[in-house]
């Protein structure tokens, strides 16, 4: 997501802002399979599609579900949602459903189970238009029994929730290493609405899969996350990320950066620069969390950085990046320092840029800290390279050049990721 500075025409990604609170990690082998239980209480109207939801009609995001097969996941729910008789069996059909389609994208991304379209198999934007389909189906479903406005806010939640995979992440018993990694949906759509973020793919790609490492065989987990300023302000990333961090041996948040390159990202900063997310909303201030006086400006990767980019992980470059922008202590305009942010100095961009992938790197660690692993768990965040089409193609939703970027960035990811744990695991 262009937090690397978008304001020079950089793409960035990369798994939205929400409360901090410190405390015990709780032990978590399974996810939490519990979600708010609000019943229907009196009935309110549906709402209006969002702006995300209504790029839906677009042509190329039709194609992109037709060329997949993943057109018929939305008016499967439709389906089931008519059967519904109570709120609780609307909400067991929307869980039932949210977790179907995250196992049937990654299921695709992995190549298990018939390929249902021509697009190719590690394509992320089929999980993502589909679950936009289901999402505008259920904020404008009106049931018979009735739906309050918090109700239908609770189903949401459940559906954003399972199908991103945030109420997936299973480690199995003692014996493997635990890897945690986030990516991002597409964005910038409306600069062009063929996008794929390969951090998203990456994560469809690496999900459950197990690496081999000097310290034996593990595994690795992944979710994915909007890019949406009010998800991360309503805690999306803490709630998912708090019940594992206690029990993951490194984790790694991933985004879209710049073009050709990876950047493992050596400090990240507490502000929001504004740039639009995907309903069209802008946000200019600090990052906001719970218990604000306890909040640094600046938070730093215990990723084995060093280590990472003398390995060779693939064709891309990759940089251990430390620039960040600050208002120096006792100035009042911005400074980009190429070494770091100095003593005191108020954040306006970290490594990773003022936007959502600055942020949930800045949220993941400062998580970190305050459940008291900064010593003892290896964690930060990615870039990777802009995903580009081919040259000259500006209409078409894949290309040969496309594709091998694509595969080549998701092979990557997972080299560093094995890189890292390597280097970062405690023997």
């Amino acid at each position: 997501m262009n937090s690397l500075r978008v304001r020079i025409g950089v793409l960035g990604i990369a798994l939205l802002a929400g409360a901090l609170a410190p405390g015990a990690a709780q032990a978590a082998t399974a996810p939490p399979t519990s979600f708010p239980s609000f019943p229907p209480f009196s009935s309110s109207p549906p709402s209006s599609p969002t702006v995300e939801e209504q790029r839906l009609d677009l042509a190329v995001p039709r194609e992109i579900l037709r060329r997949s097969g993943f057109d018929s996941v939305a008016p499967g729910l439709a389906r089931a949602l008519e059967r519904a008789r109570s709120y609780a069996q609307a909400r067991r059909i929307v869980r039932q459903e949210g977790a179907a389609l995250w196992r049937r994208a990654v299921d695709r991304a992995q190549g298990r189970g018939r390929d249902r379209g021509d697009l190719s198999r590690d394509d992320d934007r089929p999980l993502y238009w589909a679950r936009l389909g289901m999402t505008r189906d259920l904020r404008t479903w009106e049931p018979a029994f009735g739906l309050s406005a918090r109700g239908r806010a609770a189903l949401l939640d459940v559906l954003e929730r399972t199908s991103r995979g945030q109420t997936d992440i299973r480690y199995p018993g003692k014996g493997l290493r635990r890897i945690l990694v986030t990516g991002f949906d597409p964005f910038t759509l409306d600069r062009d609405i063929r996008i794929s973020n390969p951090s998203g793919a990456s994560a469809l790609a690496l999900d459950g899969t197990v690496v081999r490492t000097s310290h034996g065989p593990a595994r690795i987990e992944t979710a994915v996350f909007p890019v949406r300023w009010e998800d991360f302000a309503r805690g999306t990333v803490e709630r998912t990320l708090r019940p594992y961090l206690d029990e993951v041996d490194l984790f790694t948040t991933v985004s879209q950066g710049r073009v050709g390159r990876f950047d493992v990202e050596r400090t990240n900063g507490a502000w929001r620069g504004g740039f639009p997310d995907n309903d069209d909303v802008s946000r200019t201030e600090t990052v906001p969390v719970a218990d604000p006086a306890s909040q640094p400006q600046w938070t730093t990767t215990t990723l084995p950085y060093a280590a990472i980019t003398a390995a060779r992980t693939g064709r891309f470059p990759v940089y251990d990046h430390t620039e960040v922008t600050e208002i120096p202590a006792g100035g009042t305009q911005p400074v980009v320092r190429p070494d770091g942010p100095t003593p005191g100095s108020t954040a306006r961009a970290g490594g990773g840029g003022d936007y959502l992938s600055n942020e949930i790197a800045y949220r993941a660690t400062l998580l970190r800290d305050r459940l008291g692993l900064h010593d003892r768990l290896p964690g930060g965040h990615v870039h990777t390279p802009v995903l580009q089409f081919g040259a000259g193609n500006t209409t078409e939703v894949t290309d040969p050049e496309f594709l091998r970027n694509r595969v080549d960035i998701i092979d990557q990811v997972r080299a560093i990721v094995t890189v890292a744990a390597d280097a970062g695991f405690r023997r």
